[in-house]
């Protein structure tokens, strides 16, 4: 998926576990396997997974999440992925890994939820729980995360370079305007807060109808929280997108921003194109619902 990958074969897995987590080196080991970009997953057992950074840019991830996930856990109403413990090279392996707990469940696309628009309220909820955190000495959007909070400014060559890539599947004038409007409308003047910034359905899990866990938290970061409004055009629609947004109590400039973070998708297309179909399909269903919101309320 990547130039320049890391990923360590089952053997070398069991041999880094047996060396550096003895207590876990004889569960069961089977590799995950996922549309997500920056880890490989070894499931081990019944109740735990071994995350490895694939490339360079996500090695930082697992000393963030290490440190910052445990504090936040007690007080956020989903589960969340803090790792149990952190693995250092070895084997030929050459970064920071570390093991997590696996939740039960399947990727929170709507066929999985039995009700979007109680799917809407539990994940506003767990987001408020997650922007009531103090941010006063976390890490500030930017570079680190991926830019998940940023002004939207800050991506704009970005999205202007990538918008070009989809004049064979969408009106790219229309695109544009969403894009724009985005731009337009007011920046976020209050102080930043948490944000997880990776809110895809790959990473929430369903379990039995309902979203029981969030994880991947390597794009968290403080900013503005339009960025973790991506959900309500790539999950939820009509009126579950209604109930996302009246749960979420955010201003009209906000969720403007937010269609705009949504919209970002579109820099999915000329790097995953050929490599992540998972990916490129949601980036186009995020497109279509931006774009098609963004007219109604025109």
């Amino acid at each position: 998926m990547h130039p320049n990958e890391q990923i360590p074969e089952p053997p070398a897995v069991q041999r880094l576990l047996r060396a550096q987590f003895p207590q876990w080196a004889d569960l069961p080991l089977a590799k995950v396997v996922s549309d997500g970009t920056d880890n490989a997953l070894y499931r081990l057992g019944d109740k735990l997974v071994a995350r490895f950074p694939r490339v360079e840019w996500a090695i930082q991830q697992v000393a963030k999440e290490a440190h910052w996930l445990p504090k936040f856990a007690a007080s956020l109403p989903l589960a969340v992925s803090a790792p149990r413990a952190v693995g250092e090279p070895g084997e030929g392996y050459p970064w920071q890994w570390c093991v997590a707990p696996w939740f039960e469940g399947t990727d929170a696309r709507a066929e999985e939820l039995r009700d979007l628009s109680e799917a809407a309220r539990d994940l506003a909820q767990f987001l408020r729980a997650l922007q009531r955190i103090d941010a006063t000495d976390g890490p500030p959007a930017g570079r680190a995360n991926f830019n998940r909070g940023v002004p939207l400014t800050a991506v704009d060559v970005g999205v202007r370079r990538a918008i070009p890539h989809w004049e064979e599947t969408f009106d790219t004038t229309a695109i544009t305007a969403v894009w724009e409007d985005a731009l337009a409308a007011p920046a976020w003047g209050r102080s930043p807060v948490w944000l997880h910034g990776d809110l895809l359905p790959v990473n929430m899990i369903a379990n039995e109808g309902r979203l029981r866990a969030v994880i991947d938290f390597g794009c968290l970061g403080v900013g503005d929280p339009a960025a973790d409004l991506v959900p309500a055009w790539g999950l939820f629609h009509g009126e579950s997108r209604r109930v996302f947004r009246e749960a979420m109590q955010v201003d009209d400039g906000t969720w403007r921003r937010g269609r705009g973070w949504a919209l970002r998708a579109v820099g999915a297309l000329p790097y995953y194109r050929e490599t992540n179909p998972g990916i490129v399909a949601r980036a186009r269903h995020s497109i279509i619902e931006a774009v098609a919101d963004f007219e109604a309320d025109s």
